[in-house]
């Protein structure tokens, strides 16, 4: 599995019917709030063109590419992180996710009531990222408060956490999502202690219009709402859920000619793994041979062995070795065997860092 990615967003924004059309899923899609009760999970493949090209050049019988969770979490309401609405059920499911993806509302439909009673993408926004910043708040004072009892020990690691608390409850105070140096090995660990909602990876789908998907961040609606994800770090990505749907039903032959026809180059699914993966720092390297292309996902900063993990457990444990051919000698030599007589192949020990497009081969004894 390469990451979870939960939708998050008000009621009636098209939370589900985006799932459905992204993942295939079966999730219920209906009129009023609180349709979507327990979480919808999906499935879906991670489309990579390389697996393509890989896999004519090495003539593999088959691909195994890597996969995506979709995760569809019921609507949040004014209320969520004093229980309000589903409350603590709702702010549970957005903490087990990996990323978070905002839906927002940008499409009218009179048939679909709008929980607020009109369509604005930045208040749905601003009303789902207060809620799970009061609950930051909340977590972060019980935090506080048990951190400085502990401080009478003198305990270096205690004082560090209560000094990035402190940091967060102030840039949580201020409006702001919390930030601190992802550089810093021990502020990362305690980041990531911590829990908080807000500190998740995030970016923004807006849901909009088939008829207006070529002009969006044209109007003023839009505008705002893209300058409101700059402020706060946050990618807008838009998606019309219609579109996916309908693009789910074609071959891909005819999918490319209606993307070409409506003027786009990538699909909404697309679009979202990508910023998943950049936002998550994943990349992807690949087992090639006449079985299978397989590409597998792994973070930024991997080494050799731990990457050798992902194909199985003897790799990492009795690691010796990998054979290292790039992604782009691959192409350029026409396979394996000839980036190999070019002297394109490299041997690479256990402190290889792994680069995305590696195609590697496991030496190991166990």
């Amino acid at each position: 599995m390469s990451f979870s990615c939960g939708f998050v967003g008000l009621p009636n924004v098209g939370k589900s019917t985006l799932f459905n059309a992204l993942s295939g899923g079966g999730a219920e899609a209906a009129n009023f709030p609180f349709c979507t009760i327990e979480p919808n999970t999906g499935i879906v493949t991670v489309p990579d063109e390389r697996m393509q090209v890989l896999s004519k050049l090495e003539n593999s019988a088959k691909l195994i590419p890597s996969t995506l969770k979709f995760i569809d979490i019921a609507g949040l309401v004014k209320g969520a992180s004093e229980g309000q609405g589903l409350g603590n059920q709702f702010l549970g499911h957005v903490r087990s996710v990996d990323a978070i993806a905002h839906v927002v509302r940008v499409f009218t439909d009179e048939d679909v009531v709008h929980v607020d009673g009109e369509i604005d993408p930045v208040n749905d926004i601003e009303v789902i990222m207060t809620e799970l910043m009061l609950s930051d708040l909340d977590m972060l004072e019980r935090k506080l408060e048990k951190s400085k009892k502990l401080m009478r020990s003198g305990d270096s690691e205690v004082k560090a956490e209560l000094e990035l608390a402190t940091k967060f409850k102030e840039q949580l105070a201020d409006g702001q999502r919390p930030e601190y140096n992802h550089d810093d090995p021990v502020e990362t660990v305690i980041a990531g202690s911590l829990g908080l909602l807000t500190i998740k990876p995030a970016f923004i789908c807006a849901n909009v219009d088939e008829d207006n998907f070529g002009e969006f961040g044209k109007n003023e609606a839009t505008q705002k709402l893209i300058a409101y994800g700059k402020e706060h770090n946050m990618e807008v990505i838009p998606v019309c859920a219609k579109l996916e749907e309908e693009m789910r039903q074609l071959d891909a032959e005819d999918a490319q000619m209606f993307m070409e026809d409506l003027g786009i180059t990538e699909t909404g699914l697309a679009q979202v793994i990508h910023t998943g993966y950049r936002l998550l720092k994943h990349i992807t390297f690949f087992t090639v041979g006449p079985m299978e292309c397989h590409a597998w996902t792994i973070t930024e900063g991997t080494v050799a062995p731990q990457a050798a993990g992902k194909i199985h457990t003897d790799m990492c444990r009795g690691f010796i070795r990998m054979e290292v051919v790039g992604y782009a000698d691959m192409l350029e030599y026409n396979g394996w065997n000839k980036a190999k007589t070019a002297g394109k192949l490299r041997i690479e020990g256990k402190d290889y860092i792994m680069q995305d497009g590696d195609v590697i081969h496991v030496r190991f004894n166990v």
